[in-house]
């Protein structure tokens, strides 16, 4: 019954967005793509059935709901309400928020878009891009009550567990918290092996007390892939987005006048590497380099 189906826009083809996209298609959507850098995921969509768009803008007047799969609030604010933007299009849509952006931001972007009669949602993502192309994402979604019924079904395409967090903005508040606990893990685990490699404790024998225990857990089990195996592909998520997601935490905890001693310590972690030059680099290899700065292997 794709008759009933609202026109589905899907900007950010990255590792995340393809997979999320793939799966909208496939359950029945239609489904409108843009390209960025990289035309072969477009390709491979537009193979399947997708329809590609020029801009943002014409992406707009041809859909009902717009999914935004991008780095962060700056590329979010160009894809909106730049001069090809969806809001130039001037017409009622609902955006999807997928990226993982600035809080304060968003909520600011959602009263501005609301008087131009734009809905705008934020639904951050939890787990990897194996997740995203096999569906199962965790997705925390903000927005009011109608809205985020309206949008659920197209989120059910690519999740395989979402949670209403409250108003928009607090999706992308609790995926900073998530991000903070997990990349407030990768900065122990990089230290705490580190200080073992000192005591001559091998990161064999560090896992073969963690794992099983109490601190064992889905995001130590795949950092370990890398530190162990040294699987490049096992958590795809480059140093440089840990640090920014990190930096967007500290923007939040110095507006609401907070005091966030671990967050900072933590962001600094992740400075250091991005300053290094390792930015590129996915976040277990921060392991490697807090091990070369103290002169271990």
């Amino acid at each position: 019954m794709s008759m009933t189906k609202a026109n589905v826009g899907f900007i950010g083809l990255g590792l995340m967005g393809q997979g999320m996209a793939a799966n909208i298609l496939k359950k029945g959507w239609p489904l409108s793509v843009m390209a960025h850098r990289n035309r072969a995921p477009v390709e491979a969509l537009v193979a399947a059935g997708a329809k590609e768009a020029r801009t943002p803008r014409q992406m707009a007047e041809q859909c009902d709901i717009v999914v935004l799969c991008v780095t962060g609030s700056p590329e979010v604010i160009s894809v909106v309400e730049g001069a090809d933007g969806i809001a130039a299009a001037g017409k009622r849509i609902t955006i999807v928020d997928c990226s993982t952006s600035d809080p304060s931001v968003t909520t600011k972007l959602a009263t501005d878009l609301a008087r131009k009669g734009i809905t705008l949602i934020d639904a951050p993502l939890s787990r990897t891009p194996a997740d995203a192309a096999a569906g199962t994402l965790d997705v925390m979604v903000g927005g009011a009550e109608d809205d985020v019924r309206r949008v659920w079904p197209v989120l059910e395409c690519f999740a395989g567990r979402i949670v209403h967090t409250g108003p928009t903005g607090t999706g992308h508040t609790m995926k900073l918290l998530n991000n903070f606990l997990s990349m407030g893990y990768a900065a122990l685990y990089s230290e705490a092996l580190m200080l073992g490699r000192k005591a001559g404790l091998t990161p064999e024998i560090f896992d073969s007390v963690v794992r099983g225990g109490r601190m064992d857990c889905p995001f130590y089990q795949t950092f370990f892939r890398w530190v162990l195996e040294r699987d490049p592909n096992a958590h795809k998520f480059a140093i440089r987005n840990g640090f920014k997601d990190m930096s967007y935490l500290a923007a939040f905890a110095n507006a609401a006048g907070a005091a966030n001693p671990i967050g900072a310590a933590v962001r600094n972690s992740f400075a250091q590497a991005v300053g290094a030059g390792r930015g590129e680099d996915y976040v277990p290899m921060l392991s490697d380099f807090i091990a070369a700065a103290n002169g271990v292997k």
